[in-house]
């Protein structure tokens, strides 16, 4: 299920992202990107549609995912 990331509180979207961000654990090349970019730059995927917020009722877990991966 897609939750849509507007109808969360905004301190609720920023734990999440940033729970997301430090899960990831992803290389971003030769520089340095600081957690707060990061997070910065998954608000943007976000808010552009390019992310979505999914929530795996069968697995009571919640997600980040790039929305041409589903």
């Amino acid at each position: 299920m897609i939750i849509p990331w507007q109808q969360l509180e905004a301190d609720t979207l920023d734990n999440l992202i940033k729970e997301f961000v430090l899960r990831e654990g992803t290389d971003y090349g030769d520089h340095e990107v600081s957690l707060d970019q990061k997070i910065d730059q998954v608000k943007t995927q976000l808010a552009n549609g390019e992310a979505v917020i999914v929530f795996s009722e069968l697995h009571e877990t919640v997600d980040i995912q790039l929305k041409r991966h589903l």
